[in-house]
């Protein structure tokens, strides 16, 4: 966000993210009850990506790219131990299948995975929550 906000405007903004949040996390649930595995993590990603902004937006912190998130996550939360690594751990993982997911060829997530990485997904929103 490039543009400066005021504290309601920036509140606004924060809570809005974490309503798109919730809402991606909830297509999930959508696109892995139809076998679309590789949606289902892409919008993991999404709900993890869209906490993790709101989360920077409250603390002033801009990222201008999705890697630069996921660096910025472990500068300034990871590393301090405001959020605890296994956090960092799940965001990385679904940064890496995301990226997989969208850009390389013959790549396919599974109902497993799903499975496995959904409950850490919903940890994650909740854990950048009480933070915020």
């Amino acid at each position: 966000m490039k543009e400066t906000l005021d504290e309601q405007s920036r509140q606004a903004l924060v809570n809005y993210r974490l309503q798109r949040a919730e809402e991606t996390l909830e297509e999930v649930c959508l696109m892995a009850d139809a076998g679309h595995y590789n949606a289902a993590v892409n919008r993991m990603y999404y709900a993890c990506y869209y906490a993790t902004i709101a989360l920077f937006l409250k603390h002033h912190i801009n990222a201008s790219t999705h890697a630069g998130v996921k660096t910025m996550l472990g500068l300034h939360f990871i590393s301090k131990g405001i959020i605890a690594n296994q956090y960092g751990q799940t965001f990385n993982t679904l940064f890496e299948k995301r990226h997989s997911g969208d850009y390389d060829d013959f790549i396919y997530c599974d109902k497993a995975m799903v499975e496995e990485l959904y409950p850490k997904v919903e940890e994650y929103i909740k854990m950048i929550k009480e933070i915020l």
